[in-house]
């Protein structure tokens, strides 16, 4: 996974981000939003409403970036 430093993460826009509102799990590019869906449930201090938000912003930057998600919503996250 590519790194953000201090700044670069500063300079991202929230909508560059899965949780909007709390600037959390970059989303910019294929490895970021891999990373996201594997930290999504550490995530704290959210509502599912905000999950929800977040996945949907996760799916679009995963179908971006060409990155295959095996589930189809953020409470299949971790299920076989």
């Amino acid at each position: 996974m590519s790194k953000l430093n201090e700044h670069a993460r500063d300079d991202l826009g929230a909508t560059q981000f899965a949780f909007e509102k709390q600037r959390k799990e970059p989303i910019e590019n294929a490895s970021h939003v891999r990373n996201a869906v594997a930290r999504f449930n550490q995530v704290e201090g959210v509502t599912d409403a905000e999950r929800d938000a977040a996945w949907k912003r996760i799916q679009g930057a995963a179908k971006k970036y060409n990155v295959d998600l095996t589930e189809s919503s953020w409470r299949e996250i971790g299920k076989k």
